[in-house]
């Protein structure tokens, strides 16, 4: 069995941005920035991370609900900081 939180809940993680997908903990490579236009302003963008693998599973999720969305590095993020 896994553990759902390897290195128990206070763990530090090894890498400063981790995959928004349910169990992965792979380092996030990019940066998914979508809003829901039914309930949030044109100025909120909410922020899901994604690894290499995972960014089709999630830009596909979101593309389908027809949210508006734009993706960009994670080094765009750091720069922001």
């Amino acid at each position: 069995m896994t553990a759902l939180f390897p290195g128990g809940l206070g763990a530090t993680a090894s890498h400063q941005y981790e995959c928004s997908r349910a169990q992965c903990t792979a380092p996030a490579a990019w940066a998914l920035l979508w809003r829901n236009p039914k309930i949030h302003v044109e100025t909120r963008r909410k922020t899901w991370l994604a690894c290499d693998a995972h960014l089709e599973y999630l830009r596909e999720f979101l593309a389908a609900r027809e949210f508006p969305l734009e993706v960009v590095p994670v080094s765009e993020l750091e720069a922001q900081e």
